[in-house]
């Protein structure tokens, strides 16, 4: 609530408002977290990534945003910040994942119109942009 409606930060999408879906997922000090089970006051002194700030000063998108650009991987989009979100995190951890390993990874995010394949191949993309970055 704190990102969308005061801080005008709208790509984090309120989803299932019960820490179920992964739409709301950002970076708490590069973890990724649910938004919506993190109170306001718990993060006050935290950095917070959200999909808006992933992106450099300059617009060069993340190497995450620009794997799910090229592989066109969303069909209505609305869990995709989640994703992207919940992977920037994983590959912070373990930047050359198995796909096994970051379909795990990324399991707490869920997307309603079930493209998972198209959505990990993206990811796994992803994964290699980020080590050539």
């Amino acid at each position: 609530m704190t990102l969308r409606y005061k801080l005008g930060l709208t790509g984090t999408k309120l989803g299932c408002d019960r820490s179920e879906c992964g739409a709301c997922t950002v970076l708490v000090d590069d973890v990724p977290h649910y938004s919506c089970s993190v109170l306001t006051h718990t993060a006050r002194n935290a950095k917070i990534t959200t999909i808006e700030g992933l992106a450099a000063p300059d617009g060069t998108l993340h190497p995450v945003q620009q794997a799910v650009v090229e592989a066109q991987a969303f069909q209505c989009a609305f869990c995709m910040s989640g994703f992207i979100m919940a992977t920037a995190g994983f590959l912070k951890t373990n930047p050359k994942p198995t796909r096994k390993e970051l379909a795990h990874g990324i399991s707490g995010n869920l997307c309603r119109c079930a493209d998972y394949n198209k959505i990990l191949n993206a990811m796994m993309h992803a994964s290699e942009l980020t080590e050539r970055s």
